[in-house]
């Protein structure tokens, strides 16, 4: 059943009035004790680490719900304006060593753990990852919730709590085999249900006109298939200043209704079957759309996430306001993050005309003030697009409004280019054709008073080429917010060591001001420093050299060069590149040509797109040249080579602190930012990339000499298409030409013959979208000034000291300031205690 709340008539004294939680060691160790003992029925017989992780997180949990109490108090006591970050991506990671970190207790959770003989690493190794996302949007959406708790800005997340999460990655004799990642099978001790909050949800049926109470004809939604939207909430604490934002995920649950008449006459199955396919909306993360199952599935979650939030917005606006929506856009603003949140821009008109009996115009008023789009890519090829006929079957009422917003938005493309019908063709939100679509991200333009890419390079390409057509009619719709990440995690709770240092060396204000990082500049020049620099460094390097020894069965010299690219398999992230130079490397080696050897370690991690056939042959390649590499005994220790399985969040923890060399080899003009070269370069790992994405702001951050830089711009990757001739830049170049012979002759699949054809295709074709046989060269040699670099230490450790001291622009604490000074226009609001809650 649905929960009620409260009615008015009933006490409204504030039943969770209770004294404060104790935030030392003796009061968790006591919380702890209860929860082990009573709650979760455990006793000194237990051997699972699992009890104890759940005691201690539900200990935690319950310090937080006091500050998230508070924090919900505060943001309704005050009607302040709101944003709500709606994203089908939220990478979590591990929750409990964030919540230990942002409420101070650390050492007093360690040291409650140790009092009843307990290792608080090993209590921790018990939580499962929630990878509610693929890579870096659901990790930037991650980042994003906790610089705004710890900016203390009213917003809110909404996501889908799926049942299954990214999946498990193996890889069994070099090919990636893919496993469920039932990350909900044990529960999760951080979320709390709230049903009372369910919303429902619409699909199918049609539409109808009908006169409403006024005599006003109006359209509704009839005879449709319902599925019930429950919210789970979870806790975002900033950092120590008693702010808890929340998480609200939706998951989908089957109403009470069945075909009662299909149950009387026998048929079971028939009359549960739509409990069983409501369900499924929120079973697994990002199904697979290469079927027209797998496209309907992802429709009807982006339709469920948008429905739920907005309705649920809508529900806490009236019980605030009741239904006067005056205010509405001046309290509220919802940024999409990529076009999957994009049908919430006709959902709410919808909500507003059909449900609110608004007119179309007042409505669109308070949608067009309301949203605001960031982009992610620049490859066409990833705007989503959805068949107008699945729309009609599923999202009917949707499908009408859509084209009303197109109608009205074309006859404005008329009147500013009278005539020109190709560019009405171009702009419409419906792309004809023998197969009608609508594409998803003209209509987050259309609809929203905001749109920004995600780096400097990335605003201007979309600018310029993408969306040329929106901007030349919108251009002050336009802007740039360059990604982060959040410091708390990838820096203070990831690498205590170096964090450590930092703070004994210039404070520890850089936790909530990473600029302040500057200041480790100076003490780049000092042999003291420098030395301690590369001890934190050296014993990080001996954890992940752990890893990858657990991970991979590989042995890594700590006192190598530790070279690692760990993302996305994508042919435009060029893993390829990579595994070509790690070929030449081995070329060179069985040729004798090793003067002046700088011993490296090659780690490669990321998972491909289950039906991504390329991105799999790549994950394969580089498993075989890690084969061949690691098991002969002519390249011993001088080069070594791991593809480490289920690349995840946990894995970075450890992978980027770790590093010394980050590979950020993409195309240029084809990375929106990019995250993970932002991780690595907080850590002290230097870059080798492109002027490609977020690498440009880091690389004049950090300045040209402590940068790896190579490969054509991304106006000389468009030229260079025109007169693309790989196979004469292979012929022209010695050492490629040996790398490619090797692959042509099957020396890395000797007993699996023409597996890598498609690769060598690829390489060869003059239409190559990803010119990797164009930038080798200069790869190659950016490859060798920074081996050179490497075995000049003195240096090396100074540069990655600057490199560290210069990353403080890419904090999300500076993004999210960005976005509220020019797009949200929130004002902070510390909690405190009231007597209302949500």
């Amino acid at each position: 059943m649905i929960f009620e709340p409260l009615r008015k008539s009933q006490p409204t004294r504030d039943l969770t009035e209770l004294p404060p939680l104790g935030m030392d060691r003796e009061s968790i160790a006591d919380d702890f004790r209860g929860y082990f003992g009573h709650t979760l029925g455990r006793d000194k017989h237990c051997m699972s680490t699992h009890y104890p992780y759940s005691a201690l997180a539900l200990t935690l949990r319950d310090r937080l719900m006091e500050r998230w109490k508070n924090t919900r108090y505060a943001y309704q006591d005050q009607d302040c304006r709101r944003a709500h970050y709606m994203s089908l991506e939220f990478l979590m990671g591990r929750a409990l060593g964030n919540a230990m970190l942002n409420l101070g207790v650390h050492e007093e959770s360690t040291a409650a753990l140790m009092r009843f003989g307990l290792e608080l690493e090993e209590v921790a190794e018990a939580e499962t990852d929630a990878g509610l996302g693929n890579g870096g949007l659901g990790r930037l959406a991650a980042c994003f919730l906790d610089s705004c708790a710890t900016l203390q800005l009213p917003v809110v997340g909404y996501g889908i709590r799926y049942e299954y999460g990214m999946f498990r990655q193996k890889i069994e004799k070099g090919f990636q085999v893919e496993e469920p990642d039932h990350w909900l099978r044990n529960g999760n001790p951080w979320e709390l249900e709230r049903p009372e909050f369910t919303q429902r949800i619409h699909f199918g049926g049609h539409t109808e006109f009908y006169r409403d109470e006024k005599g006003e004809l109006r359209k509704r939604w009839v005879e449709t298939s319902d599925v019930l939207a429950v919210p789970y909430d979870v806790p975002v604490p900033g950092y120590q200043n008693g702010t808890v934002n929340t998480l609200r995920l939706w998951s989908a649950a089957a109403t009470d209704e069945f075909d009662l008449d299909e149950f009387n006459a026998g048929g079971y199955t028939e009359a549960v079957a739509a409990k069983n396919e409501a369900e499924n909306i929120t079973m697994v993360l990002y199904p697979n759309d290469a079927s027209e199952n797998g496209k309907e599935l992802r429709l009807r979650q982006q339709y469920f996430l948008a429905s739920a939030s907005l309705k649920d917005v809508v529900r806490r606006w009236i019980r605030d306001h009741g239904r006067d929506f005056t205010a509405f856009a001046e309290k509220n603003c919802f940024q999409l993050n990529d076009t999957h949140p994009t049908i919430a821009i006709a959902e709410l008109m919808r909500l507003l005309i059909d449900s609110q009996h608004m007119s179309w115009d007042a409505a669109w008023k308070i949608v067009s003030s309301t949203m605001a789009y960031t982009n992610h890519t620049l490859l066409p090829e990833a705007l989503e697009r959805w068949p107008v006929r699945m729309f009609a079957t599923l999202l009917p009422r949707l499908l009408e409004i859509i084209y009303e917003i197109n109608a009205r938005f074309l006859g404005q493309v008329a009147q500013r280019w009278p005539g020109d019908t190709e560019r009405m063709r171009r702009m419409s939100i419906i792309e004809e054709g023998h197969e009608p679509q609508i594409r998803m991200a003209y209509l987050a333009i259309v609809g929203s008073y905001s749109i920004n890419g995600v780096a400097e390079l990335h605003s201007q390409l979309l600018q310029a080429g993408l969306f040329n057509d929106f901007y030349q009619l919108w251009p002050e719709r336009f802007n740039n917010k360059t990604n982060g990440v959040t410091q708390r995690r990838w820096m203070a709770w990831c690498n205590p060591a170096m964090s450590q240092l930092i703070s004994k060396t210039i404070g520890d204000g850089w936790v909530t001001d990473l600029q302040q990082l500057a200041k480790l500049a100076p003490h780049a020049e000092k042999a003291p420093f420098r030395q301690r620099w590369r001890d934190v460094k050296q014993a990080n390097k001996q954890r992940l050299a752990e890893l990858v020894l657990a991970d991979c069965g590989v042995t890594f010299n700590p006192l190598a060069m530790f070279d690692v690219q760990v993302k996305r398999i994508h042919e435009y992230k060029r893993q390829l590149l990579n595994v070509l130079h790690v070929i030449h490397l081995y070329d060179r080696i069985k040729r004798g040509d090793i003067d002046g050897w700088t011993p490296r370690c090659v780690l490669i991690g990321g998972k491909a797109a289950p039906g991504y056939a390329m991105a799999k042959r790549i994950i394969k390649l580089v498993s075989n040249v890690a084969f061949m590499v690691n098991h002969d005994t002519d390249v011993g220790d001088k080069l070594k080579v791991a593809y480490l399985p289920n690349y995840r969040v946990t894995a970075m923890e450890i992978i980027c602190p770790g590093t010394d060399l980050s590979e950020q080899i993409s195309t240029a003009g084809k990375e929106a930012s990019g995250t993970g070269n932002m991780k690595f370069m907080m850590n002290g790992a230097l870059t080798i990339g492109t002027l490609d994405g977020a690498n440009i702001e880091i690389r004049e951050e950090v300045g040209e000499d402590n940068f790896f830089l190579f490969g054509l711009t991304a106006a000389e990757v468009e030229a260079q298409r025109q007169q693309y001739d790989p196979v004469s830049i292979i012929n022209g170049d010695v050492d490629l030409k040996r790398v490619m012979r090797l692959l042509e002759c099957g020396h890395f699949n000797q007993f699996e013959p023409g597996l890598f054809d498609e690769i060598v295709s690829a390489i060869t074709s003059p239409t190559d979208p990803w010119l990797t046989a164009a930038d080798f060269r200069s790869y190659v040699d950016a490859q060798q000034r920074a081996a050179e670099a490497y075995r000049d230490q003195e240096r090396w450790v100074r540069m990655s000291i600057l490199n560290s001291a210069s990353s403080g622009k890419f904090s999300t604490d500076r993004t999210m300031l960005e976005y509220n000074a020019d797009i949200w226009k929130l004002k902070p609001v510390a909690p405190q205690r009231n007597q209302v809650s949500d």
